[in-house]
């Protein structure tokens, strides 16, 4: 039985997370494949793909920090099964309009604004909501458990969606996409959880964002590492995201081509949430920093035109890599931060960790189109390892560890029906 292997299988609110983030995730995997196709396919240059993908990330400016201060107020399944009908409404959209004639780049710009807001204020709600539905000595298990679940619905998805706008076109992928996000929210509803990290206090949304920005600013591990992603994740963005699709276009076989390289991806963060479950790592944040010099191998493989299996084999390494890390900083991020501040510091990790990636979707297109797309993917790897091998300079980085979990065990509500 999984249950006796893993415990938190017998949770039924962290049950009901789970079937969310089985199917959110395989539905998302839909637009990855859809919108840039869409946009190409409507003849856009990568300068177009680049203004479309920069005004889905834009939102994160803004509203990484209001979700967090929501979600530390109100329960945060409620924020998330709210950030789901805001991307359903987005891409569902957007697919509508591929379907019945070729969209506007206006009109593509504004519902990708639309579908941002959404990814924007569920980042912190999520990372807020899991610790609050397990005790502390199941969080790794259950942040593992979770997270796996997702990739192996982007796994599915991505290489189904590939398909999928191989045959039948982006239109049907993005409209797939809004129905699949949208039958989440049902199951959000029925989490109980917490009804509210804290108890309400009058205060100010100013106040809670000066409060949530003193934790952040009070741990030199934090700022350091969302510091390094703000500027890794702005290359990487650039060199792998908005210039991918175009490589794969020109030289890898098309849309087809793309779904495989994110599906093999997908399989790398699934071995990562494996690799995950069977060890956590005695210096977190070493190997936090240190991932991110892995990522540099997706845009210098696509700059040098690798064959496309050579590509998917250098897309699963930096799914694996990107995996653990992302488990590992959850896991941390739980333990070391106040419960009642979590929601609001993980808005000032997502606000910086993305606030620079619009600037790389900007730059990526039109830098390509001057310079050349290779060029480009180059500059974004270089600049990638540099900066993840200066973060691991700061002596907290390199030698911190972090505190063992407390042994907590609240009274466990049992699902209906055994887990096997």
């Amino acid at each position: 039985m999984l249950a006796r292997r893993f415990p938190v299988l017998r949770r039924r609110d962290f049950l009901l997370l789970l079937a969310d983030r089985l199917i959110a995730p395989g539905a998302l995997a839909f637009s990855i494949v859809g919108v840039s196709f869409a946009v190409l396919d409507a003849g856009g240059t990568p300068a177009d793909l680049s203004y479309v993908l920069a005004a889905q990330i834009a939102p994160c400016l803004v509203f990484c920090l209001v979700g967090g201060v929501i979600a530390d107020r109100i329960a945060p399944q409620k924020v998330i099964a709210a950030s789901n009908l805001l991307i359903a409404l987005g891409e569902g959209t957007f697919g509508i309009l591929v379907l019945t004639g070729r969209p506007q780049l206006w009109q593509m710009i504004l519902l990708e604004v639309l579908t941002g807001t959404g990814i924007a204020t569920f980042y912190p709600a999520s990372q807020a909501l899991l610790p609050s539905l397990v005790p502390d000595g199941e969080l790794q298990q259950a942040s593992s458990l979770s997270r796996l679940a997702m990739n192996l619905a982007m796994m599915g998805g991505a290489a189904v969606a590939g398909v999928v706008v191989a045959v039948v076109g982006p239109g049907w992928a993005l409209t797939i996409c809004g129905a699949g996000v949208t039958a989440t929210v049902p199951m959000l509803l029925s989490i109980k959880g917490e009804a509210s990290s804290r108890e309400p206090s009058g205060a100010s949304m100013l106040r809670d964002l000066r409060e949530g920005w003193s934790e952040f600013r009070s741990h030199t591990w934090l700022w350091v590492i969302v510091g390094q992603y703000g500027l890794v994740m702005m290359a990487w963005y650039g060199g792998f995201e908005v210039l991918g699709p175009v490589v794969a276009k020109a030289h890898l076989g098309g849309a087809a081509a793309w779904g495989a390289v994110m599906a093999a991806q997908s399989v790398g963060l699934v071995a990562g949430g494996l690799l995950s479950l069977w060890r956590a790592p005695k210096h977190p944040m070493r190997l936090v920093a240190g991932a991110g010099v892995v990522l540099a191998l997706t845009p210098l493989a696509l700059a040098m035109l690798w064959p496309l299996a050579l590509v998917c084999v250098v897309s699963f390494v930096v799914g694996t890599a990107t995996e653990y890390m992302m488990v590992v900083w959850t896991v941390t991020m739980a333990r070391n931060i106040r419960p009642e501040a979590l929601a609001r510091t993980s808005g000032y990790d997502g606000l910086g960790s993305m606030m620079a990636t619009p600037l790389g979707a900007l730059i990526a297109g039109p830098a390509a189109t001057h310079f050349g797309v290779g060029r480009v993917q180059y500059v974004a790897a270089a600049l990638i390892a540099a900066v993840s091998l200066l973060a691991l300079l700061p002596r907290e980085v390199r030698t911190r560890t972090d505190p063992p979990p407390v042994s907590l065990e609240p009274d466990i509500e049992v699902a209906a029906g055994p887990v096997g």
